[in-house]
């Protein structure tokens, strides 16, 4: 699971206010936008980011150890519910505290609010979770990488809101009208939620019902699919590649525009999101989703090394919309690879599992790019030498050390991307993935429209054995 989805490092400027954007669907507040403008810290951003990082981490192999231990409804509610309180908590916090109190980070109140917006954040991770297990359960194989697709392209679409009406509304009307907004909006979520019969009637535990904190179970699960291993430490490192990508872009975008307009186009290009998993709705994955999972992999990293080889804005927002257009597809492909080949009943564990491994190398390449590129890699970009050495790829301007440090991740990744062709996981997991979907017949027919995708009848009583 790529973690450009996940964007692990802190913001450097005040528009970085995304410490991840919400895999299903919901808008989610996220307090370190409004931190930075209250504290003007970049250090309590990184905090605050880091900390959310972390927390998804240790909390994916419970959360899909609830999932499956319980109906997947009944895990999304639990979702809705606990953002639903904690955003109605940090309402309170932020109506009752001083203000004075509120916006020191030394303050008590502050970290409480902090804690209540995040945490409630972090739940939305739940349904995120359970969602990828519901496709498994209510769609055709033969269409899931279709419906992968329509799920990444709603991503899309709350992404480039979140990303950009998040911003104006912080500084239009303030935070207060953004707690109560997101209030509203999960509650709704909520009581649509509570609305739907999802055909899971009845859930039988074959190998006895998993611990609350799975562990075991999981990697019993992940080591059971040959190649699997292999597949989530590629894209463990890949994600560790990634971190270094994102933890510069906003200081390379930043020197060549303004704040404004660095938060405008970086919004727009979020529609990016929307176009990929639209084409993947609409055309699928092809016979062999890992190949095209790679070759996604391939195109991102020769776009991150090229869009910053001259200084050019047009050249930045075109490089950034086709990477966000190729990130659907890679989450998409891996999700319909382990939709077919991990049982549904071990699902939540192993997609658990694998983000809480793969969402850890972010902060990580995160927190160490920093020092490097600003003491070394930069510097060196900008001296005498380095200028002869690479100025002949990277021209002139004020960002070439950053282009540099993008040139040498992107290569990088490219040549690993390229020996993952070669490799035995790779042979193995597209042979696990011919051999036939572990979780065929698993559908209820009632459910499936004419497409074969689950439409709003979805009403009737089916049964799902896990």
């Amino acid at each position: 699971m790529p973690c450009a989805h996940t964007r692990a490092c802190l913001p450097p400027c005040p528009r970085q206010h995304r410490s991840g954007p919400p895999r299903n669907g919901l808008p989610v507040v996220r307090p370190t936008f409004w931190a930075y403008l209250e504290t003007r810290s970049v250090l309590v951003t990184s905090w605050l980011g880091g900390a959310y990082m972390l927390a998804m981490a240790v909390s994916g192999v419970p959360f899909g150890s609830m999932i499956d231990r319980h109906h997947k409804q009944q895990a999304m509610l639990a979702s809705a519910a606990g953002s639903t309180l904690l955003f109605g908590l940090a309402w309170l916090v932020y109506v009752l505290a001083p203000t004075s109190e509120l916006t020191r980070s030394d303050s008590p109140w502050f970290w409480v609010f902090a804690a209540c917006v995040l945490l409630g954040a972090l739940l939305v991770n739940l349904r995120s979770l359970a969602l990828a297990t519901l496709v498994t359960m209510l769609v055709e194989p033969d269409r899931r990488a279709n419906a992968n697709g329509m799920v990444g392209a709603v991503n899309g679409a709350m992404m480039l809101v979140t990303g950009v009406v998040s911003g104006l509304a912080i500084g239009q009307l303030g935070m207060h009208a953004v707690l109560v907004i997101a209030f509203v909006t999960v509650a709704a979520s909520l009581l649509h939620l509570a609305l739907l019969r999802i055909p899971e009637a009845e859930i039988v535990h074959a190998e006895g019902t998993p611990k609350a904190v799975d562990f075991r179970g999981a990697w019993l699960a992940i080591i059971a699919v040959p190649g699997l291993v292999g597949l989530i430490v590629f894209s463990t490192f890949n994600n560790f590649l990634g971190g270094v990508f994102m933890g510069l872009l906003d200081p390379y975008g930043l020197t060549l525009m303004s704040v404004e307009a660095w938060g405008i186009l970086f919004g727009l290009s979020s529609v990016g999101f929307i176009v990929g998993g639209a084409l993947i709705a609409k055309f699928g994955l092809g016979a062999k989703p890992l190949r095209s999972l790679l070759l996604g992999c391939l195109g991102m990293w020769f776009i991150a090394g090229g869009f910053t080889l001259r200084e050019h804005v047009w050249l930045l927002a075109l490089g950034v919309f086709a990477y966000m257009v190729l990130i659907p597809v890679i989450e998409a492909a891996e999700q319909t690879l382990l939709q077919r080949v991990v049982p549904l009943a071990k699902q939540g564990r192993v997609f658990g599992f694998a983000q809480a491994v793969e969402v850890s190398a972010a902060p990580v390449s995160a927190f160490l790019i920093g020092p490097l590129a600003e003491f070394w890699l930069i510097p060196y970009a900008e001296s005498r030498q380095g200028v002869r050495a690479f100025g002949w790829l990277l021209g002139d301007g004020d960002a070439r050390g950053i282009a540099l440090v993008f040139v040498l991740v992107s290569a990088v990744g490219l040549v690993t991307t390229a020996m993952a062709f070669l490799t035995r996981t790779y042979r193995r997991l597209n042979a696990a993935y011919l051999e036939g979907d572990v979780n065929a017949g698993i559908v209820p027919p009632e459910t499936l429209g004419d497409d074969g995708v689950p439409g709003p009848h979805v009403l009737g009583k089916g049964h799902t054995q896990a």
